[in-house]
């Protein structure tokens, strides 16, 4: 049985960074621009550092296990129902189904992820490969998503203007998130041993990722809901600097369509992870109980750093981040209890 304690433990620096993010903002000690710097900082800098260095450290030969394609499974129906629900009930664009896509199924597999599991599981082997499946092939689909969407929105009558194709296929290269990625794949095909200068580098660097992260998340409690509006295009955006929400006339989330995300998150994610792993594959109740704990972590602060670097109204994911984690300290704790060797 999972020890509360522990999981408060895990949880503590995540509410406490973002509480101090939201008192500096208050403070307003870094000034009016603080979340749009520090988000850049975030996307451009520490993630790119911090997806290198752990990804060119990994041996790809193990990657795709039985319990890691019950996950896989979950997390792609719960992302897809999250997409479908935000352009079906909500009328939002793809890009803004893209943050919903993600808020329902990426999990915050880091910073909270690995403190769980070791915790939960005893090991942290299993959260190591779900940190690779989401940044190599989850976080492509989405930024895909996001970067298609928001050139399509920001085109006249929302059509994709002339070169869509060859944005696409030059996503990788505009992208440092992905392009630190393939790189960190390709000096780990090679089975090249980089400099120790240059990895420590990238672990200290890599390392600002999530505490600024989450300062950004505080900072976004109290400045607003969004990016700043009227962002010019070619200001070095990803997105080219769409304001809020393109496409969506710039409504915000409200409670029913962040209700939503959450409920897929922290309940359809964990329950389909579990229905998948035991009854539809069978799987050993060890790696069952990964799987769930897994899929029950909320959700990754990268969805609202995502929205807000593509433009997108920050709302949903901001809310969902705050709210899943909150909720899914229950959901962790039932899993652990019902699945764990002890119950």
């Amino acid at each position: 049985m999972a020890d509360m304690h522990a999981l408060l433990s895990a949880f503590a620096p995540i509410w406490l960074l973002t509480a101090a993010g939201y008192a500096v903002a208050r403070s307003g000690l870094l000034g009016v621009h603080a979340e749009e710097v520090l988000g850049r900082f975030v996307f451009h800098v520490a993630m790119p550092a911090a997806l290198f260095g752990m990804v060119s450290r990994s041996r790809p030969a193990g990657f795709a296990p039985l319990s890691l394609v019950a996950f896989a499974a979950a997390t792609a129906l719960v992302s897809v129902a999250g997409y479908a629900v935000a352009r079906r009930f909500f009328g939002r664009g793809r890009a803004a189904a893209a943050v919903s896509g993600m808020a329902s199924g990426y999990v915050n597999s880091a910073n909270l992820g690995i403190p769980v599991a070791v915790r939960v599981l005893g090991d942290a082997s299993f959260v190591a490969q779900v940190i690779l499946f989401q940044v190599l092939l989850v976080s492509p689909v989405i930024l895909t998503l996001l970067d298609s969407g928001t050139r399509a929105a920001g085109a006249p009558g929302g059509r994709r203007t002339g070169g869509g194709l060859r944005r696409m296929l030059t996503m990788p290269v505009r992208n440092p998130v992905i392009m630190a990625s393939l790189l960190g794949v390709a000096v780990s095909a090679a089975g090249l041993r980089l400099p120790d200068a240059l990895t420590r580098s990238c672990d200290l660097l890599g390392a600002a990722a999530v505490p600024t992260a989450l300062i950004t998340l505080g900072l976004s409690l109290y400045g607003g809901t969004a990016p700043e509006a009227g962002r010019a295009a070619g200001d070095g955006s990803p997105a080219g600097g769409t304001g809020r929400a393109a496409g969506d006339g710039g409504r915000g989330a409200g409670p029913a369509e962040v209700g939503a995300s959450v409920a897929l998150k922290t309940l359809a994610q964990p329950l389909t992870a579990f229905l998948v792993a035991g009854p539809l594959l069978g799987l050993p109740d060890h790696q069952v109980l990964a799987v769930v704990v897994c899929s029950a972590l909320p959700t990754a602060q990268n969805a609202f750093i995502y929205a807000r670097e593509y433009g997108q109204d920050t709302t949903l994911a901001r809310n969902a981040v705050v709210a899943s984690t909150v909720v899914s300290m229950l959901t962790l704790s039932v899993a652990a209890w019902a699945l764990g060797p002890g119950r």
